[in-house]
């Protein structure tokens, strides 16, 4: 297997259009020929997709998602180019995939890493410094472990780094990229929102044995 070198994934990214993090998975997964690896990217749907990423999506559809039991709803808004793409088969079965995927990850927050407030971040890192096994460290070597930590932190929390529920061989975002290159059109999930019942209700726990207590006394 020939090594996969910087170099290398500029060299497929010029190439294909393709993202970094795409393009080293795709020379991965190829044993680092090139060829092999620009030939995964169209099978994906990844190469094309990076490359209409900038295109206006203002199309699409809002895709709902109640998981069994009706404890669990899900609302989101996933945007194409066209109304035509927007009403199709593969479209609208990515709508219901994301929908389904935002209800399996409770601890979702945010459809990337980009859309995480910086104040999120500083809080993560103020209460990673303050742990206890980084006691004694280096301030330097403290630094570099933190990033790492928040760096795996943050992605928890992004949706489109989470693994696919129904393939995790690829994650939400290269699902996404795929829809994308098989319609030709850019496609973003832009916002979603998650319903769990109950949630926020301050719910009053009463004392069974003092009630039954209190209602023999007044007898």
């Amino acid at each position: 297997m020939a090594e996969i070198t910087a170099k290398l994934v500029k060299e497929l990214r010029d190439k294909t259009g393709a993202g970094m993090m795409d393009c080293k998975k795709a020379l991965t997964e190829s044993g680092g020929d090139a060829t092999k690896a620009a030939e995964w990217l169209r099978q994906k749907g990844i190469a094309t997709a990076e490359k209409k990423a900038g295109r206006t999506a203002a199309e699409g559809s809002v895709g709902s998602y109640i998981h069994t039991g009706a404890r669990v709803g899900v609302l989101v808004e996933v945007n194409c180019e066209t109304d035509f793409v927007a009403r199709g088969e593969l479209f609208q079965e990515l709508v219901r995939n994301v929908a389904m995927q935002i209800a399996a990850c409770p601890n979702v927050e945010y459809v990337t890493t980009d859309d995480i407030p910086p104040e999120v971040a500083e809080r993560e890192t103020s209460i990673e410094m303050g742990r206890d096994d980084l006691a004694g460290k280096k301030e330097e070597m403290k630094v570099k472990i933190v990033a790492g930590r928040i760096g795996k932190r943050l992605k928890e929390l992004a949706l489109m780094d989470q693994p696919f529920i129904r393939d995790n061989t690829q994650t939400v975002g290269e699902m996404v990229k795929s829809a994308a290159g098989k319609t030709g059109e850019n496609i973003r999930v832009r916002r979603f929102t998650r319903y769990t019942l109950g949630e926020g209700i301050e719910v009053e726990e009463s004392d069974f044995a003092a009630e039954v207590a209190a209602m023999a006394k007044a007898a």
